[in-house]
């Protein structure tokens, strides 16, 4: 099994990138900034965005206890993670409260304005918020 494979992992990672609590995201999922950003499937007749779609599961994955999750919600998660991930690496410049590039995010349960996503196999979030961020010189490149 690789470490992206690894259940613990993946479910730490998954809570460090997801930022937002499960009513927050319903709220969010259910404004009109959230429903008009995101990619479409080819052929969906202007459906629902697959981040909006992600953003469903997710409450579903954050209300679940961790014995009920499935292969597939690990599965998800791995993606979701993937996502905020990537997209953290292309943040803009300037104040970016009220950008395409949040609102997406948001979709997925991360909200950047919330705070630095923990860098990858790093100390988790809640850790960092116990502790605090490194010193600069013990942090990765750009971090």
């Amino acid at each position: 099994m690789s470490r992206s494979d690894d259940p613990e992992q993946t479910y730490r990672e998954f809570t460090d990138a997801v930022n937002m609590k499960p009513g927050e995201l319903q709220k969010w999922l259910d404004s009109d900034k959230s429903k008009h950003v995101g990619w479409r499937r080819k052929g969906s007749g202007g459906g629902e965005t697959v981040g909006h779609e992600s953003g469903r599961k997710i409450i579903g994955l954050l209300r679940r206890k961790r014995a009920e999750l499935s292969e597939a919600d690990y599965k998800h998660m791995r993606k979701v993670v993937g996502y905020v991930r990537r997209h953290m690496a292309q943040r803009p410049s300037g104040d970016v409260r009220d950008t395409r590039w949040r609102y997406s995010l948001m979709n997925w349960g991360h909200d950047p304005v919330k705070g630095p996503l923990p860098p990858p196999g790093g100390p988790s979030r809640k850790a960092l918020d116990r502790h605090g961020a490194p010193p600069k010189e013990r942090r990765g490149p750009g971090r």
